[in-house]
């Protein structure tokens, strides 16, 4: 549910170093995704002869045997050697690598388009391109004596994923998203590490349990949804950002299924909403900040954005404690007049379903503290990816209209009369979910992982990685790659076929990780898919979506990729039982891959 990787590079001081193996021309930008037919054979390009993928059915959650069974090889070399020495020191070897040419893959330099991308906070654009000159996995340089690590292909992205957090042979932590998104977390299971981690994940991940997931889909994925299409319905036919409503719509599910709290945000504005989004702004920052200034002690007391970041990190905290503190009082009063339910792994409160009242009633042993971090983990990192994926999979259905009528036909089909779905009909939407996919695939959210290295380490290619190595598994680029995918760029949700299970990265062995892999696969991946499914059914049941004509789409990332300046749209209410009310001709959108 969560990956904070707001990353650019400008605070490690980036400047050009010599190629090892030079970028050159990094070609035209990035084109708007293709249109598709209905051809069912885009497989993965290196899966095609695979045949193996299980059966249709809800993707396994988390803790697959074959992670946990998965033991990253050691490395016989040493690179400290008999230790370290004045006359050789590390930064020597890293000088060695970035400007010397002894580097075993290639060192990328930067061209002026290049750090245009940096400068704007859309690193994955300028990753994508360093891809096609020099290859899956190649150094960037981020100052004199400092890289990242850029990783672009499956195998490689597969083998740093399962040794992250591994309880067998941990090789790779967090790093630099822990770094930056801990004003705000904490210690929080997103972005601790160790044996905190483990625990924080054992004691929360019960609470996606399949009973709780149904509960959602019916009180509230549904309702939700539903208060969306009343809004859209009250701005008929006007210009609206359907990535604000989006926005709005996921963090009312978010505040009802984490702690029983209506924000809404559809209706009213709320200070904890603004707080919210603050202090996602304030991690962007962070991450894209020339020198990491925020560092210096009372940094608040002399600069304004330290100063509205602690008090939107404080109003965010109180509101939180406050909710923690309310459940366990009611919690505290039922216990005392006997009425308490118990602590079944699947329990549910009929009067709160919430992850928080599990938590609660699990009596697990923890501070308020550390409760408040972990529930701040779903509530301000789980909503914004959910409301990307469901604002690019609309505008990629809006792109390609036959997509968008099989969609809407597979709705209308399954629910009849009816205008919402029920739990049970949505395993009987396959398309719908595949569209979703898709967008996933095409763009994923995060659009990087970040790891460093915490031991030396081979990859499956034999490149070498020492302790300390800053890593990117680029998710973009393998979503993007012509060597893993047959035609990349096209919106195809007839790539994954209906009659299997739905895409992860086990049965395409890494080859699709928009929630990532290995034991820090994210927690809710489950809760996000459902949340989405069921609002982009709600909407393309009752609703009628154009976008606003000649936008200039632009993107850029945070936490997750979404528009430089919104997605406009108008809507309008279906006519009649599945009839859809004319409509105009389709908008025509000028996407750019980087800011102009």
């Amino acid at each position: 549910m969560v990956a904070m990787a707001a990353l650019d590079v400008r605070h490690r001081g980036m400047r050009p170093a010599r190629s090892a193996r030079r970028a050159g021309s990094f070609g035209p930008r990035l084109p708007a995704p293709r249109r598709g037919g209905r051809d069912s054979s885009m497989a993965p390009r290196r899966a095609e002869g695979d045949r193996s993928q299980p059966p249709a059915g809800p993707p396994p959650t988390q803790g697959e045997a074959e992670d946990d069974d998965y033991v990253p090889p050691a490395v016989s070399i040493d690179s400290a050697g008999a230790g370290k020495s004045f006359i050789s020191p590390r930064w020597l070897t890293e000088l060695g690598r970035l400007w010397g040419g002894a580097s075993d893959v290639p060192v990328v330099e930067a061209v002026p388009d290049d750090v245009k991308d940096l400068l704007g906070g859309a690193l994955f654009q300028a990753l994508y391109r360093w891809m096609l000159t020099s290859g899956p996995i190649y150094l960037l340089p981020t100052g004199p004596i400092s890289s990242f690590l850029i990783v672009s292909e499956p195998a490689a992205a597969k083998h740093i994923l399962r040794s992250s957090d591994n309880a067998r042979r941990n090789v790779y932590g967090k790093g630099l998203v822990a770094e930056v998104s801990k004003f705000l977390f904490g210690d929080g299971f997103a972005v601790a590490d160790g044996q905190l981690w483990t625990a924080r994940r054992k004691a929360v991940a019960p609470s996606f349990h399949k009973r709780y997931l149904e509960t959602m889909v019916d009180r509230v994925f549904v309702p939700s949804a539903v208060r969306l299409n009343d809004k859209l319905k009250r701005e008929a036919d006007n210009e609206v950002d359907i990535e604000s409503c989006f926005s709005q719509l996921t963090l009312d599910i978010i505040g009802k299924a984490v702690f029983n709290y209506d924000f809404d945000s559809l209706t009213a504005d709320s200070p904890v909403i603004q707080a919210v989004y603050t202090a996602l702004k304030e991690t962007e920052q962070r991450a894209t900040d020339l020198l990491p200034y925020w560092k210096l002690p009372f940094a608040s007391l002399f600069d304004e954005r330290q100063r509205k970041a602690e008090d939107a990190v404080r109003v965010i905290r109180k509101t939180t404690e406050e909710l923690i503190d309310r459940c366990k009082a009611i919690v505290e009063e039922e216990d005392a007049a006997g009425s308490g339910s118990g602590s079944a792994e699947d329990y549910v409160d009929e009067q709160d379903p919430s992850i928080l009242r599990f938590l609660i009633q699990a009596r697990d042993e923890v501070s308020s503290t550390q409760l408040r971090d972990d529930l701040l983990s779903m509530l301000v990192a789980g909503h914004e990816t959910t409301a990307s994926v469901l604002t690019w999979t609309i505008y990629l259905l809006l792109q390609n209209p036959e997509c968008l009528r099989v969609a809407r036909e597979e709705v209308d089909s399954i629910l009849g009369q009816r205008k919402v779905p029920q739990y049970s009909d949505l395993a009987d939407m396959p398309y719908t979910l595949r569209c979703i996919s898709e967008s996933m695939r095409l763009y994923p959210h995060p659009p990087v992982l970040i790891r460093r290295a915490l031991e030396d380490d081979r990859l499956p290619g034999g490149q070498f990685v020492p302790k300390g190595q800053d890593v990117i598994v680029s998710v973009y680029n393998i979503h993007h790659s012509p060597d893993v995918w047959e035609d990349p760029e096209a919106f195809r949700p007839e790539r994954f076929a209906l009659d299997r299970q739905a895409p992860n990265e086990q049965n395409t062995d890494f080859r699709y990780i928009p929630f990532s892999g290995g034991p820090r696969k994210c927690i809710g991946d489950q809760f996000a898919l459902l949340e989405a499914h069921v609002a982009l059914v709600v909407l393309l049941r009752e609703m009628e979506v154009d976008l606003v004509p000649n936008q200039k789409i632009e993107m850029t990332t945070g936490a997750t990729i979404h528009t430089k300046d919104g997605l406009f749209v108008t809507a309008r209410r279906r006519g009649g039982e599945g009839a859809v009310l004319p409509t105009s001709k389709k908008s025509e959108v000028v996407q750019n891959a980087a800011p102009e």
